[in-house]
């Protein structure tokens, strides 16, 4: 792939471009996880890191981890301020280029994979539908009893000790998932702060979220026996007991990482 800028306008504004070395290591060892089968399927499938921010690192570290899991895949960086794509190309190699872009994703063919982490965050929440809608149109449509790609959007902490990000495939949104160091937890609610645009203005009472993070707090607090056993034993059981009236799609393979993800369809903003 050429790593020369697109001549066309990019879709979107600049973000801020806050990024620290591994702050998104939670989401990429999920992705990595759940979404293994069908970056191999893809063969050499392409990944987009959009909107990676003012150093490369994120990028970087996306190709690091997929090739754990697909030795052949590809990533694109893409940014849409010039002089962020300028600073980056030395950090090109194998595997791995820079082009300056937006929401339009300026890559060919379509991508097994679109990772857009705090990139929605300065935008307004009615415009969130929009780009969904506009970024799952470029993923890998679903063929052959395989999902497609997979857009994966969210919020982190500049560490990236607290993340939670909602899941899409070519059809819309799947699932929110929740991440945390568990060692700087004190109740799940604190991960509200980093809800993805599309919920954080929706935790209030009588919407879905909100009843969800009330209910996890409860199930945090009834499995404080656990905590003798350490955060991590705690936070299984808080998880397994929210199973019984939550739709929660993972197993304790994941709640053992700190995550829990439950469908969207349960915590979707009414209306």
């Amino acid at each position: 792939m050429s790593s020369r800028a697109a001549t066309a306008r990019p879709v979107g504004t600049v973000t801020r471009g806050t990024t620290n070395p591994n702050r998104l290591r939670r989401m990429d060892r999920w992705i990595a996880a759940v979404h293994d089968g069908e970056l191999r399927r893809a063969g050499e499938a392409v990944a987009v890191d959009l909107g990676y921010g003012a150093a490369p690192w994120t990028a970087v570290e996306l190709l690091t981890r997929l090739r754990t899991v697909a030795p052949r895949v590809r990533v694109v960086g893409v940014e849409i301020e010039p002089a962020r794509v300028a600073a980056a190309l030395p950090y090109e190699r194998e595997g791995l280029v820079f082009r300056h872009g937006g929401f339009e994703v300026p890559v060919p063919g379509r991508p097994a994979l679109i990772r857009a982490a705090n990139v929605l965050r300065q935008y307004d929440e009615d415009q969130v539908a929009g780009v969904w809608e506009r970024l799952c149109a470029r993923l890998a449509p679903a063929e052959g009893g395989f999902g497609g790609g997979l857009l994966v959007e969210g919020t982190c902490d500049e560490i990236g000790r607290r993340h939670v990000w909602v899941a899409l495939g070519p059809e819309g949104p799947r699932t929110v998932t929740f991440a945390t160091r568990l060692g700087s937890l004190q109740r799940p609610s604190d991960l509200a702060e980093r809800l993805p645009k599309a919920l954080i203005h929706r935790n209030v009472p009588g919407e879905p979220v909100h009843a969800f993070l009330r209910d996890f707090d409860r199930a945090w607090a009834a499995a404080a026996p656990y905590a003798s056993y350490g955060a991590r034993q705690r936070w299984i059981r808080a998880v397994r007991d929210l199973t019984a009236d939550w739709p929660v799609v993972d197993g304790a393979n994941r709640w053992r990482q700190g995550e829990v993800t439950v469908a969207w369809e349960a915590l979707a903003p009414r209306g």
